[in-house]
């Protein structure tokens, strides 16, 4: 196998494996062994490997010494630093997006928040996952920013998003976000279209991390929480 095709292989695996913790289809904390995955995906040992490596950087898969290589619980510190690196740098991203985006093209997120609903009212956690992003990056890929734009992409992947609620409150809760981003950003009002993704994100952390610990989390930005 040269090169080529064996980057090919690990990067298919990579995102198999990431669909299949994100699609619930993997529990957290679920044994990986490589022989498996291999037959998963009808590849060799060797992509196997590089793939995993992959996702324990990214933080969905981790490693230890006799026990293999395992799906990643959800560690409390890490993900309140994803918090809040992606609030810092998302809601700067949208704020550069706001004043380039015409009102033809936000069509296209509109249409795109129409199937996330539609994704959500069918109980569809992966679909719902992937219109997700297809919404939020809608406006991160107009920042201007490139290297900005692939940064936050190295954070969403790195988020527990299998773990993110779905319930009918917190959906309806979703939608109202959403809309109120893209009606600032159909203003073109960046500080209003920030002040409301901030909020959104803000929101989506506090339930996961109160859902995933059991009790209530301050806000990290919240100076006098620690």
């Amino acid at each position: 196998m040269d090169l080529e095709s064996a980057s090919t292989k690990r990067d298919m695996i990579v995102l198999g494996l990431r669909r299949k913790i994100l699609g619930r289809e993997l529990e957290r904390g679920e044994r990986l062994r490589q022989d498996q995955v291999a037959e998963w995906f009808s590849a060799s040992i060797t992509p196997v490997r590089e793939a995993l490596r992959i996702l324990e950087s990214e933080g969905l898969v981790s490693s230890e010494a006799h026990r293999g290589v395992r799906v990643a619980g959800v560690d409390v510190d890490r993900l309140k630093s994803l918090f809040i690196t992606r609030k810092l740098t998302e809601t700067f991203a949208i704020a550069r997006a706001t004043t380039r985006i015409s009102r033809h093209e936000l069509r296209q997120a509109e249409r795109l928040l129409d199937a996330l609903d539609t994704a959500s009212e069918e109980g569809d956690a992966m679909a719902r996952n992937t219109r997700n992003e297809e919404f939020h990056f809608f406006f991160y890929d107009r920042c201007g920013l490139p290297a900005l734009r692939d940064d936050i992409a190295t954070r969403w992947r790195a988020f527990p998003w299998d773990l993110t609620l779905d319930s009918s409150d917190r959906l309806n809760e979703v939608h109202s976000e959403h809309q109120a981003i893209v009606d600032a950003v159909k203003r073109i009002d960046p500080d209003a279209a920030a002040t409301h993704l901030g909020d959104h994100i803000t929101n989506g952390f506090l339930r996961l991390a109160e859902s995933t610990t059991g009790e209530p989390i301050a806000d990290p930005f919240d100076f006098d929480a620690d």
